[in-house]
């Protein structure tokens, strides 16, 4: 059974947006993710099933809910069944800054 909360720099990697949960606190640290529309740059904060997540992923906004915190970091297919992404389809796009 998973988890009521975790870590946003664990559940950000186990639902395989980042490659490394090092990458994934990154993002966080620097203050590009929101949680439930509050800037959130510590990596450590708790999350759990309801919470929205807004970050960029390489030149995209995501904008995501979280279903379940998991348990581990498994197949693609199992990590997809932790959010629901709130903007099917293409992802939001982020104004053009140079950045990959």
């Amino acid at each position: 059974m998973a988890e009521d909360r975790i870590r946003i720099d664990k559940w950000l990697w186990q639902a395989r947006f980042f490659k490394t949960r090092s990458l994934a606190a990154g993002v966080v640290t620097a203050g590009h993710l929101r949680v439930n529309g509050d800037k959130t740059a510590k990596p450590g904060r708790a999350v759990g099933p309801g919470d929205v997540l807004t970050f960029r992923q390489a030149r995209d906004i995501r904008v995501v809910r979280i279903l379940e915190c998991g348990t581990r970091r498994g197949p693609a297919a199992e990590a997809r069944l932790l959010y629901d992404d709130l903007a099917p389809g293409d992802s939001v796009p982020s104004r053009a800054d140079g950045q990959e």
